[in-house]
């Protein structure tokens, strides 16, 4: 039993991720590390229950002020993704939307039903008043959900940071709460 989850599918929930699931954030960090290496730079200093646990801990700590939080995606009870926000500004009703999801998992729909499912929230719980979801231009399924979403192309940073030894682009897509379905 969770205390918060939401049902995605009949066998696929949301919910918090938590500093107490450290070991099992690691677990899966290692077991899907090839797959999340490429674009998420926290797997590759996610080592180990205690690097996942301050992890974990400092989104916690973000999410106490009403900051950025973090939640899990399991499939059949096991831990096969994430999202977060990695900025959640409320006074400027601004916020930035990420998600990860293990190769096993892909091509349910699982990400796109919790970006939805997240965005839906945001705007209409938290007043949002702007989603971001940034990507480098290389993430073509990340570019695909951000289009099944509704979010609209802004603009590309270019090389922005730092990443895998290379100067990365960052592409800008949004969504603001009166374009939400």
């Amino acid at each position: 039993m969770t205390l918060f989850s939401h049902d995605l599918t009949d066998s696929a929930q949301l919910r918090p991720l938590e500093p107490w699931q450290a070991e099992e954030f690691a677990q899966y960090v290692d077991r899907v590390r090839p797959h999340l290496a490429p674009w998420l730079p926290w797997a590759h200093f996610i080592k180990d229950p205690d690097s996942a646990r301050q992890f974990l801990q400092r989104y916690a700590d973000t999410q106490s002020q009403d900051g950025g939080r973090m939640f899990g995606l399991w499939v059949d009870g096991k831990l096969e993704g994430g999202a977060l926000f990695r900025i959640f500004d409320v006074p400027s009703g601004v916020c930035e939307m990420g998600v990860w999801l293990s190769p096993d998992a892909q091509g349910k729909g699982l990400v796109t039903q919790t970006a939805r499912h997240l965005a839906d929230w945001a705007f209409r719980v938290r007043g949002m008043h702007r989603i971001e979801w940034r990507v480098t231009p290389a993430n073509t399924r990340s570019i695909a959900v951000a289009k099944r979403l509704g979010m609209r192309y802004e603009g590309t940073l270019r090389q922005v940071f730092a990443f895998n030894g290379v100067r990365q682009d960052l592409e800008i897509w949004a969504l603001l709460a009166d374009e939400s379905a």
